[in-house]
């Protein structure tokens, strides 16, 4: 398979990223610098020199609780994006970790998953081509947790139909886990993300969604992080 391809399997970097580090001669195969484009085995030995993994070393990834009115990505429709947030005033003062701010944490910074305008709760924005792949990959299974305030009727049906037996443009959801939390909220995790996935199962069933939070991802927990406020991923952390 390609070289770049190997070392984001292999957890090294993204593709992107590794593509960037092989062009800039700081990747080698078997003790020999790599080349754009090269093609390796599984038997093949990858290395990137201290320059590339000091690199990686100091990619960030910003935990956020995202309010209401923000969008995840780009702006639109007059909606800001969430990265505007990130902010030193806005940095969550129980945030544990040893890191201090710096504007340079702020470029390539990207939402690794998406909330729509009206949800709220955890957003994960990264630097790190490698935390991006797993939870946004093709391939990512990450459990994503989120609390659902509804209105409407729901049978046992309609509530089996949420565990497992939606269709969405036309193709088969994964099985979720989906029960009620209270009377009026249910608990949803899900293992995909389709666009405004949660509000559309629910209106299949014959809900309306009135509020729509997410509280974990992954092993990462939203917890007690405040609306409006982020947080560094703790080294400890993973998803």
């Amino acid at each position: 398979m390609r070289l770049s391809k190997r070392m984001a399997k292999l957890g090294l970097c993204s593709r992107r990223e590794a593509d960037d580090y092989i062009s800039r001669g700081l990747v080698s195969v078997n003790g020999v610098p790599a080349v754009l484009g090269q093609r390796v085995t599984e038997r093949d030995r990858i290395e990137m020199n201290r320059i590339a993994e000091r690199n990686q070393g100091r990619r960030v990834t910003i935990l956020l609780h995202k309010p209401l009115g923000y969008v995840s990505g780009q702006a639109e429709d007059g909606y800001r994006p969430a990265r505007m947030l990130v902010r030193p005033e806005n940095h969550w003062s129980g945030d544990k970790s040893p890191l201090c701010f710096d504007l340079r944490q702020l470029q390539n910074l990207v939402p690794a998953g998406r909330l729509d305008v009206n949800s709220t709760g955890l957003l994960v924005l990264t630097q790190d081509g490698r935390v991006a792949r797993r939870l946004i990959g093709n391939d990512s299974v990450v459990e994503k947790e989120y609390l659902v305030r509804v209105v409407g009727s729901l049978s046992e049906r309609g509530l089996a139909l949420l565990n497992h037996g939606l269709s969405l443009d036309g193709e088969e959801l994964l099985p979720a886990q989906v029960r009620w939390q209270n009377d009026d909220q249910l608990r949803f995790v899900l293992r995909q993300g389709k666009k405004r996935q949660i509000r559309r199962m629910c209106a299949l069933v014959g809900l309306e969604v009135l509020a729509l939070k997410r509280v974990r991802v992954g092993s990462v927990r939203l917890g007690a992080l405040p609306p409006g406020q982020w947080r560094y991923l703790l080294h400890e952390e993973t998803f």
